[in-house]
C-alpha cells in the first residue's frame, strides 16, 4: 500500500461525510471550530447570571418595542445554540444585519427559557469568505 492510498481513504471519507451531512450541521461545526479563534465560550455553556464572550452568525434583527421604548434585538447562532442580543433604545445599529459574523460580550441571564445579552459589547466579525 502506497503511502498515498490512506489519504485517498480519508479524502473519500470526507466527501462522503459532505454528502450525508446537512448543510445546517456543516455550519454548525464550522462556527463551533471558529469558537477558539474569537476568544468565546460556546453559548450552550453560557448561563448563570454571569459575563462571557461568545461569537457566531446573527439568524435573525428585529425591532421590537420593550416597555414603550424601542428594542433592536438579533438572534445570534454558534453552532451550539443560541442567545438574543438585544440593545435597548436602539431602533438600528449599522452592520447588525442577518447572515453577519458578531462577536458579542456581557452579562447573560434566562428570560422566559431564553439566553438573552443586554446592550452587549460586540464586534463585527469579517465573514469567512474574506
Amino acid at each position: 500500500m502506497s503511502s498515498a492510498e490512506p489519504h485517498k481513504r480519508a479524502g473519500f471519507r470526507g466527501f462522503f461525510r459532505r454528502l450525508t451531512t446537512s448543510q445546517a450541521e456543516l455550519e454548525a461545526e464550522e462556527l463551533q471550530e471558529d469558537l477558539d479563534r474569537h476568544g468565546a465560550t460556546p453559548i450552550a455553556s453560557c448561563g448563570g447570571r454571569r459575563r462571557f464572550c461568545v461569537a457566531g452568525t446573527l439568524r435573525t434583527v428585529t425591532l421590537r418595542p420593550r416597555g414603550g421604548a424601542p428594542a433592536l434585538e438579533a438572534e445570534l447562532y454558534d453552532g451550539s445554540d443560541v442567545i438574543d442580543l438585544v440593545w435597548l433604545g436602539r431602533r438600528k445599529i449599522a452592520g447588525i444585519e442577518p447572515g453577519r459574523l458578531v462577536r458579542a460580550e456581557g452579562l447573560v441571564s434566562l428570560q422566559d427559557g431564553r439566553k438573552v445579552m443586554f446592550n452587549p459589547r460586540y464586534e463585527l466579525r469579517p465573514s469567512s469568505g474574506a
